[in-house]
């Protein structure tokens, strides 16, 4: 991982450090990236974002690649922990990708971590809900937040509520969410900044108790 440079937002001492990975398709600086940064840091957690190997390439003209194998991103995961400072307790994570990516890992990094954070976890690829990657999940034994839209392609409420899932695990749906957490505003009458806003909430009280 290139210079393992972070994105800090409410980088003060003592705070709960939430180490979050982005998605497969999306840079760590993209606006809902930064605005789940930024409410969450309005909360009292000091957030710090990094990119993989494969999406730090794309900033300095490399091809635009699809992610690596994910055994490839565990191990550049494991390197951002080794790398960001932090004096508090220490929870990982990420948006989609991201977050499947910190969910392999976290059970073997011991006390090293408080906990795990996922944004829209992706239970299934798009269009394949057979194709399920929830195998590690059953046992899991780290505590664990999911924040999912309850229409999420990747994982609705309703599919999730079949799966085989650690008693670890405690989800926060939000409404009508799709996999980046947004609604309808039609239906819900709501945006996506109420759906971040409410999951930040759901996140930093987490936190606090886990």
């Amino acid at each position: 991982m290139p210079g393992h440079d972070f994105l800090l937002n409410g980088d003060e001492p003592g705070r709960p450090t939430f180490l979050l990975a982005h998605g497969a398709g999306a840079a760590m600086d993209t606006p809902c990236m930064t605005l789940v940064a930024e409410r969450l840091a309005d909360r009292g957690l000091r957030v710090a974002r990094f990119e993989f190997a494969y999406m730090a390439d794309r900033r300095t003209g490399g091809p635009k690649r699809p992610p690596p194998k994910v055994e490839l991103l565990a191990g550049e995961y494991r390197a951002a922990i080794d790398a960001l400072p932090h004096d508090g307790p220490l929870f990982i994570g990420g948006k989609s990708m991201g977050g499947r990516v910190a969910s392999l890992i976290a059970d073997g990094m011991g006390d090293r971590i408080a906990g795990l954070i996922c944004l829209g976890y992706p239970f299934h690829p798009q269009g394949k809900p057979d194709k399920l990657r929830t195998d590690h999940l059953a046992n899991l034994q780290m505590p664990t937040l999911i924040c999912q839209g309850t229409r999420d392609p990747f994982g609705t409420r309703e599919e999730v509520a079949g799966y085989a899932l650690s008693d670890r695990i405690t989800f926060h749906w939000l409404e009508d969410g799709d996999h980046d957490l947004k609604p309808c505003k039609r239906v819900t009458g709501l945006g996506l900044d109420d759906h971040l806003s409410t999951a930040a909430d759901a996140i930093a009280r987490w936190t606090r108790g886990a």
